[in-house]
């Protein structure tokens, strides 16, 4: 029998809490407003789709050599993500950002193969709840969708929670990026514990 109430609480909780993705879309979504941080969220959904499908096609061999690669994934996302707080940290609080500086689709799709957070999601979740009672082609696709949806959903609910609270965050910006920055630290150290 499926654990679905489960499956779906892990989802959900790994989801909505705080990541890379979820950090920067708000942050992005602060500095830019929602609708113009639209653009890397989705490619947020665009990676994370590649990232589960291939998860997904390649998960028995990604569980059995995990114990293997699972420390070098620590320490390349833990490095990224300290990368990513220092970026916050050191971010300004104008509002008006050049084209340039936008957060782009191409950057929110590359996160997605650098965020550790991903595959460990798309690793437990196939390992612990879908591949020991579902085994046919089209139940894991729809498996894999669902956990698309699921997991790039949090990007978007924080996205909307950076834009309204962005005339906060532009009053109180070096806080705020020292709230961000900081969990983003805590993310990095919390791979190792």
């Amino acid at each position: 029998m499926f654990p679905a109430a489960d499956f779906l609480i892990y989802c959900f909780v790994t989801a909505y809490t705080p990541g890379a993705n979820n950090l920067l879309s708000m942050s992005n979504a602060a500095r830019l407003g929602f609708r113009k941080s639209v653009r890397f969220n989705l490619g947020i959904t665009a990676g994370f789709l590649i990232v589960m499908s291939v998860c997904t096609l390649f998960c028995s061999t990604l569980y059995q050599a995990l114990p293997r690669i699972k420390i070098f994934m620590q320490i390349f996302g833990a490095a990224y993500m300290l990368y990513l707080a220092w970026k916050i940290w050191k971010s300004h609080s104008e509002l008006t950002v050049e084209k340039e500086k936008a957060a782009s689709f191409f950057s929110g799709m590359i996160l997605q193969f650098m965020n550790p957070k991903i595959y460990i999601y798309a690793v437990t979740a196939m390992s612990l709840y879908i591949l020991p009672v579902f085994h046919s082609t089209l139940s894991l696709i729809g498996f894999t969708l669902v956990l698309t949806v699921i997991g790039a959903s949090g990007s978007y609910v924080w996205a909307l929670f950076g834009s309204a609270f962005c005339r906060f965050f532009a009053k109180h910006t070096r806080a705020v990026n020292l709230i961000m920055a900081l969990l983003l630290v805590y993310c990095a150290i919390a791979l190792f514990l």
